[in-house]
């Protein structure tokens, strides 16, 4: 990156996205460990709470891909993401009040519509400022997020001993208010807002493109090998007797490592092997992530497999988030980056977790012999990725 570049980078927008993502992710992660924590001290059962989680999610899986599209058609990332925002943080707050599962249904559906399109239009936003990387690298403002992301959750654990479940919700709500002031203030890009394209047309000709089709498909069986890992490692540990202090390090490791593949690592990996072969290189590193956890529980070994997850999923997002900016014309970038979130992030996860249940009940730590499985099944897809 030239000094020009590079001075433009931070003088048009660099530091306004780091900004933002902090507070975003930071919201996120104040209040995402306590939420179920708050929602059965407030009355909740078991049940009424997967109830209203999984109204939640379905809601947020309608939710995002129409305020994706909307945003294109109305060529409004900016004023949608900081309207979404606000929203989020104004539901929150509206749970403090709430004790009871109607009184709670309504302000988590809204935090739901809320927390829908964030993620992706940030990121629409973002390699649309960062022009390929020439003025600077999505990485850096992405490893800025989960870096707040593990921060932030640590303060929720400090606020709630000091103050109670409540106070870590009012810091979640201030956080994403904050961050749509943080939204409003991007820099502003190319002319007036003009009507794009209709919503049904965004989705039409995405899903038209085969390429995009197969990020999708890829992206999805990587991801979802993720669903075991996320529901049942910390089970799997604690059975074996390791303690909780290092099941958390554990734990932490894999984000560190996602953080420096995000910052450092990751942008050079895919300028030298090029963006399919990164999907390549996370699919077998999900992989033989999930076979370590299949046959053993020795510390050292799980150390090194959990550091792994920097390949497997943020070398991916990386890569996949370069491979759609090359593949989804700008006019449908918004909607794309939504759909990818939605049905990559989002619909591969709940419907793996849903298998997961079963498989972890019927063989235990084999289970993860089938995520495996379900990773290195994104390989072919690899070689129809390639440019022509």
């Amino acid at each position: 990156m030239d000094p020009g570049a590079r001075s433009e980078g931070w003088r048009g927008g660099l530091t306004r996205f780091l900004v933002l993502y902090a507070a975003l992710y930071g919201a996120y992660g104040l209040l995402s460990p306590i939420l179920p924590g708050f929602l059965a001290a407030r009355g909740l059962s078991p049940g009424q709470i997967g109830a209203l989680l999984a109204a939640a999610g379905a809601l947020r899986l309608g939710v995002g891909p129409l305020a994706g599209a909307f945003a294109d058609r109305r060529r409004a990332a900016r004023p949608v993401l900081a309207a979404s925002v606000a929203l989020a943080g104004l539901a929150i707050l509206a749970h403090l009040p709430g004790a009871g599962f109607w009184q709670l249904l309504g302000p988590a559906l809204l935090y739901a519509a809320g927390t829908a399109a964030p993620p992706p239009l940030a990121d629409a936003l973002a390699l649309a400022a960062a022009r390929g990387g020439t003025v600077f690298q999505y990485g850096w403002v992405r490893a800025a997020g989960s870096a707040t992301f593990i921060a932030a959750t640590a303060t929720a654990g400090w606020l709630i001993g000091a103050y109670g479940l409540a106070a870590a919700l009012v810091a979640s709500g201030l956080v994403f208010i904050a961050a749509s002031g943080a939204a409003l203030a991007l820099p502003v890009r190319g002319g007036a807002a003009k009507t794009g394209p209709r919503l049904g047309e965004n989705f039409a000709v995405l899903l038209r493109l085969a390429r995009f089709r197969r990020i999708l498909v890829a992206a999805s069986l990587v991801i979802g090998a993720h669903a075991l890992h996320d529901a049942f490692a910390m089970i799997l540990w604690r059975d074996a007797g390791i303690g909780a202090g290092t099941a958390g390090l554990l734990w932490s490791g894999s984000v560190a490592a996602e953080v420096l593949v995000f910052l450092l690592a990751g942008p050079p990996l895919l300028a030298r092997i090029g963006l399919p072969a990164g999907i390549a290189v996370a699919a077998c590193a999900g992989a033989l992530r999930w076979a370590v956890l299949a046959s053993t529980t020795a510390i050292p070994l799980l150390a090194a497999a959990e550091a792994l997850h920097g390949l497997s999923f943020a070398l991916l997002h990386l890569a996949c988030l370069g491979l759609i900016e090359a593949t989804a014309p700008p006019e449908f970038r918004a909607t794309a980056l939504a759909l990818y979130g939605t049905v990559a992030l989002g619909l591969s996860g709940v419907l793996a977790t849903l298998a997961s249940g079963a498989l972890y009940g019927a063989f235990g730590a084999s289970a993860f012999w089938a995520m495996a499985a379900l990773s290195l099944a994104a390989l072919p897809l690899v070689l129809g990725l390639r440019d022509r």
